[in-house]
């Protein structure tokens, strides 16, 4: 009787051979799988073949790592945004984009809600809100700022929302019933403005949320650049 083949052992590729790219690239198939340790050289190693320490002759620290993976999920954002738009649609696409990429690779973009990541596409997307504001009719400080506004407004509820990703299903299944559960029971003399609205409160959506959130941004900008003109 002859012998099955024999199957290789699996080698474990020397760091030589990885590349930053390589280590990058890695990260993210494991942050698009839902993972939460995208991060940890461990889980990076198992996902490269290879001995997990040699990712640190690519990249300081798993802090370094995660900058740069972040930085090139702005490019992904980046890339999403048609050529052609006035400011209001290139605030509203960089938005949009930012939303799917966060919903994509949750672990980074809810590590990176507070961070900077102090690179290329980091710096295409400052510039992007910058020329938008501009061209609203915001200069100088004003432009700053409002710039601060819809960049630290978008990091903050993209992050959150890829934050939410991370949780167990059952404790999010717990957190979405309880606008047509907990709070529909609530004392209607202790709280009548939670009994009042109890069921469109039920009813309202991520995404309706998140167009208030973005439309109000742009209102903002609007309604500051005209006051201005009229001043």
């Amino acid at each position: 009787m002859s012998k099955p083949p024999v199957t290789p052992a699996r080698t474990k590729r020397v760091g030589a051979q990885l590349t930053p790219e390589s280590i990058i690239e890695a990260s993210l198939r494991i942050a698009a799988r839902g993972s939460a340790d995208a991060f940890t050289v461990r889980r990076l190693g198992e996902e490269l073949g290879t001995d997990p320490t040699a990712i640190y002759r690519h990249f300081r620290d798993k802090d370094e790592l995660l900058l740069s993976v972040a930085d090139r999920t702005l490019g992904e954002v980046l890339d999403s945004i048609p050529d052609g738009l006035d400011w209001k649609g290139r605030l509203r696409a960089l938005a949009a984009g930012s939303l799917a990429v966060a919903l994509k690779y949750p672990a980074v973009s809810s590590a990176m809600a507070s961070r900077t990541t102090r690179r290329g596409n980091e710096f295409r997307v400052v510039e992007l809100i910058l020329g938008a504001v501009l061209e609203a009719g915001l200069d100088g400080a004003e432009a700053a700022v409002h710039y601060r506004m819809v960049g630290d407004s978008l990091l903050a509820y993209v992050g959150q929302r890829a934050a939410y990703l991370l949780f167990d299903p059952e404790v999010r299944a717990a957190d979405e019933s309880s606008w047509s559960r907990e709070y529909r029971t609530v004392d209607a003399q202790g709280f009548p403005h939670i009994t009042r609205l109890g069921q469109q409160l039920a009813e309202v959506t991520h995404d309706q949320i998140f167009h208030a959130r973005v439309e109000a941004l742009i209102t903002a900008i609007e309604q500051r650049a005209g006051a201005l003109r009229g001043a």
